[in-house]
Formats: structure tokens, C-alpha cells, sequence
């Protein structure tokens, strides 16, 4: 009995030990399985969702439907960009058909109302009818991006100013192609006519005269801004804005991700919006692809507290010359009107009376400065003058764009990479997230997933395939002759040469001395002249 006793109480141990251990077993089975059911379900109530609501923009994510057939220029009507809806599926019926919780998402969403396939077609119904001019040099891969991200915003013509690589055949076609678009070239013949021009032979934009590199570039912009004016107003187009191709509008602040709105809002009073201007600031030293690389961005003055803007200036500097590398005076759209002009590449003006202008407090433009590190060679390949401080000032009007072409002039490929790291790259995390906390620096992604939804979808490979081969140079330098002679004797922007006097006159009586040249932000000098609200 001892021995037997003895041997049952393992057993006895063992039956205990296992019957306390299967609950805790089922427990975690349940867990496990409460665990996998959870994400499953909440998946299938947003796919509910997003299928009752016909569909939820993420402006955020950069990831699209591809087009499964764009060779040839295929249309596209069938694709949606990120927030993209046609003006035709936007109505009051489909809203109130759809669910709550689709409309709170849309509010809460960029939407992008215009146009479902490549071509852009413009709907000649849409109010206010906005052009874009621009004076370019450069290739596809920059210009097609740019131009398409400002269809989408509502614009719906441009007037492209071209020399250099932007001339030739093979670009040039393509942008001929694309419907909205008119391709002035420099020609002899084009330069002989705006030394006729009204501004040529007025003393305002005359500072600028017979100065190279920046200057004559400055002086180019303004007559085609001229030229492009006469072309606006014969178009029927209602605003008029000057930007370069390394720059995108920003509507912050609109109804909806859209110039056309912003413009609309605009009271019929305002002559001229200006648009502050947010500098790239680049994370890294081998960008090669701004638009879609770049999500960081340098506020302006005029959109911050003065006591941030002062109070940070130092470390938002960086022992650079100014608060901003280049220009910080931003850019301006004006509205179409009779005896408008540019005012140099910033602002525009008019012969007979002082626009009235306001200051958009959200709205900005981009400017993608410095972005690439072969902008340093770029630029120094365009310019000859001698790399010495005093040469320099001949060419250059801001003191950042000075030292950049010193440098990229005297130093080796090293010292310039070195160079570039310490002036234009954010390298040092501590300091960026002080100033991205401080709300010097700010970031903005949706350019971005724009125009990579752009290029995702397709949308610039279908422009250059379906670029007609039969478009010839000759034949539009001839039609465009023969329009722009005829609006240049019908528009008050060109008068003959022998209105020289009363145009001096008018101008010397609006006080306009000199053309608006790029700026730099204020610096410290100017603190002390500053209330702080």
C-alpha cells in the first residue's frame, strides 16, 4: 500500500498541472484570434466605406492607379488622379446620394477639379480664365511637370518664351502639340520688334540695359511680359501671371487645390495678387528630381510672426548672405486690363493709375532654388564674367547667387560639393526640426504627389509619343508674325514710338522710377524699424 500510494502521486500531479494549464491555453486561442479579426474587420468597414462613397482621395499617398494603356497617347479619361474629380461627376445630385461619411472625407481632402485625360481640354465656360508666361531655357523633364501641375490648378493657356535647348525641334514640337500652349521663339525678327516696344524706350526697366548674365535675363522677362499681355487680352484670358519654370503656385487657402478658386475669390476691385514665395530647402545633396524629391520649404517674411522670423533669423540663416538664398519678394498675377504692363519680373503695373493689390496670407509660390548641385554649374556655364567680387556685381543681383558663381568658378568638384553641403543642404536634424517646430520651416507634399500622379498615370510619356511629327518651326514663326503684328498696332501695351514722351510722362507722374527688381527678405538691420503684433 506504501509502494502503490508512492507511485499515484505523480499522476495525481500531473492531472492537476494539465487541468490548470487549459484554460490559459483557450485564453490565448481567443486572444490570438481576437488579435486576426480585429484589422480584418476594420479593412472590410473601409472598403465598405470607400466603395459607398465611390471612391476617398488620399492626398497624401503618392501611389496611383497606372494607366494600362498609354502608349500612342491613349486616352485617359478612365484614370483619377490622387483628389482629382471631372467637373462633370462633381454635382449637387451625386453629393446628396453619397454617404456622411464619404462627404467628410472629401472636406477634408485637396480636390483637383479639372480635366481627366492628357490633353487638358479646356472647358471655355470656366471663370476667371488664367494664363501663365514664362521666359525658359530648359528641357522637357522640367517644363512638361511644371505646365501640367498648372492645368491642373485651372490654368488654361501659356505663352512659353524660348531659346536655348527649349528651342530646339525636338522640345519645341512636343510643347506645340499640347493644346493651350503658344511657343514664341527668340528670333532676330522677335528682337527686333520689342526694341520698338513701349518699355524698351521708356527709362523705368532702363538700369537694367546692356548688363549681363541676371540682368539681361531681367530684361528679357519684361518684354515678353509685354508681348505676353497683348497675347493675354486677345486670347480673352481675365489674369496674367509671370512665373519661372523651376516655380509652382501653392493655392493654400482655397475652397478647393485650385488657382481658378483662389482667383475667384478675389474681389473685382484688386488689380494685382501678390503671392509670397516659400524657398526649397533641400535635405540632400544628390536631388535630381525637385518636384518629386523635394517636401521641404523655407516660409517667407510675410507669412510669419516677426518675432519668430527675427528671433530664428540666425540659425534660418546659416552664415548665408540673406535669410533666403535668392529673392524673397514673391511673385504677382494681375488681372487683365486696359494699359497694364510689367513692372520688372516680380509685379506688374499700370500707365494710368496705382493697382490696387493685396497679399495672399497662405497662397505662396515654390521656389525650387539650388535644388540640384548641377545648378551650381548651370548657372556658371550660362554667365561669362570673371569670378572676382567686383566682376560678379555686373551679373548678379543677389549676393547669394555671387558667391555660388565664385565658387562654382574657382573651386574643384569636391570643394563645391563641400561648399554646397554647408550653404544649401539641411544636414543637421537638431536644427531642422528646431526651425520645422518654430514654423520656419514647413512642409509640403501635395506638388508632389501631383505630379508624381502625373507621371505614374502616364500623362508626360503620351504628350511626347503623340507629339505630331509634322509640326514645322517655320510655319508657326510665320502665323505668329502675323498675329503679333496685328495686335501691335490695335493695343494700347505697344504704341508706336513716337508715344515715348506721354508714356514718361504718365510714369513720372505715378512715381514708378525704376523696375521692381528681385529682393531679398529683411534682415537683422531691420529688426529694430519692426512692431511686433
Amino acid at each position: 500500500m506504501k509502494s502503490t500510494h508512492h507511485h499515484r502521486a505523480p499522476l495525481i500531479s500531473a492531472s492537476s498541472s494539465s487541468s490548470s494549464s487549459s484554460p490559459n491555453h483557450s485564453f490565448v486561442s481567443r486572444l490570438l484570434l481576437l488579435l486576426t479579426l480585429l484589422p480584418v474587420s476594420l479593412a472590410c468597414l473601409a472598403f465598405i466605406l470607400q466603395w459607398r462613397g465611390g471612391g476617398l482621395a488620399d492626398p497624401a499617398s503618392a501611389s496611383v492607379r497606372s494607366s494600362t494603356s498609354v502608349p500612342g497617347g491613349s486616352d485617359l479619361n478612365h484614370e483619377v488622379f490622387p483628389g482629382m474629380e471631372t467637373v462633370s461627376s462633381v454635382s449637387p445630385k451625386s453629393h446628396q446620394s453619397s454617404s456622411d461619411c464619404s462627404n467628410l472625407a472629401r472636406s477634408s481632402s485637396p480636390s483637383f477639379p479639372y480635366y481627366g485625360d492628357w490633353k487638358f481640354g479646356v472647358d471655355t465656360s470656366l471663370k476667371p480664365k488664367i494664363c501663365i508666361t514664362t521666359s525658359t531655357s530648359a528641357g522637357l523633364d522640367q517644363i512638361l511637370p511644371w505646365m501640367f501641375y498648372h492645368k491642373v490648378l485651372g490654368v488654361s493657356t501659356f505663352f512659353l518664351f524660348v531659346e536655348g535647348k527649349a528651342a530646339t525641334p525636338s522640345i519645341s514640337k512636343v510643347l506645340e502639340s499640347i493644346p493651350g500652349v503658344k511657343v514664341i521663339y527668340r528670333t532676330k525678327e522677335l528682337e527686333e520688334k520689342q526694341a520698338k516696344s513701349r518699355i524698351w524706350n521708356e527709362t523705368w526697366l532702363s538700369s537694367f540695359f546692356y548688363k549681363p548674365c541676371n540682368y539681361e535675363l531681367f530684361v528679357k522677362q519684361s518684354l515678353n511680359m509685354e508681348m505676353a499681355i497683348v497675347m493675354a487680352r486677345d486670347a480673352g484670358m481675365d489674369w496674367i501671371l509671370h512665373l519661372d519654370t523651376d516655380e509652382l503656385i501653392y493655392p493654400a487657402g482655397a475652397r478647393e487645390y485650385s488657382l481658378r478658386r483662389l482667383l475667384l475669390d478675389v474681389p473685382p476691385n484688386v488689380d494685382m495678387v501678390i503671392f509670397p514665395n516659400y524657398e526649397s530647402s533641400i535635405e540632400r545633396d544628390d536631388v535630381k528630381d525637385p518636384f518629386t524629391e523635394v517636401s521641404m520649404f523655407k516660409k517667407n517674411y510675410d507669412h510669419l510672426p516677426k518675432d519668430t522670423y527675427f528671433g530664428m533669423y540666425k540659425e534660418a540663416t546659416r552664415n548665408n548672405p540673406n535669410y533666403f538664398l535668392t529673392y524673397g519678394n514673391g511673385k504677382s498675377v494681375a488681372r487683365i486690363q486696359d494699359h497694364l504692363r510689367p513692372n520688372g519680373a516680380h509685379r506688374w503695373h499700370n500707365y494710368m493709375k496705382t493697382p490696387n493689390e493685396i497679399k495672399l496670407e497662405e497662397a505662396a509660390v515654390l521656389h525650387y532654388t539650388y535644388a540640384k548641385f548641377s545648378d551650381l554649374t548651370s548657372r556658371r556655364d550660362r554667365c561669362g564674367c570673371k569670378p572676382t567680387k567686383e566682376d560678379v556685381k555686373r551679373c548678379f543681383m543677389l549676393d547669394f547667387d555671387r558667391s555660388a558663381f565664385i565658387i562654382a568658378s574657382t573651386a574643384t568638384e569636391e570643394e563645391m560639393l563641400s561648399w554646397y553641403r554647408e550653404h544649401v543642404v539641411w544636414g543637421d536634424k537638431e536644427v531642422k526640426t528646431k526651425l520645422l517646430r518654430k514654423g520656419i520651416l514647413t512642409r509640403i507634399y501635395s506638388p508632389m504627389v501631383v505630379i508624381q500622379a502625373l507621371k505614374e498615370s502616364g500623362v508626360f510619356s503620351s504628350v511626347v509619343s503623340s507629339a505630331s511629327t509634322n509640326l514645322s518651326k517655320k510655319k508657326f514663326l510665320a502665323t505668329s508674325d502675323i498675329s503679333n503684328s496685328s495686335r501691335s498696332t490695335t493695343s494700347e501695351s505697344l504704341p508706336a514710338k513716337e508715344n515715348k514722351s506721354e508714356g514718361i510722362s504718365a510714369r513720372h507722374l505715378l512715381g514708378a522710377e525704376s523696375a521692381v527688381p528681385p529682393l531679398s527678405p529683411p534682415g537683422m538691420e531691420h529688426a529694430r524699424y519692426v512692431t511686433v503684433e
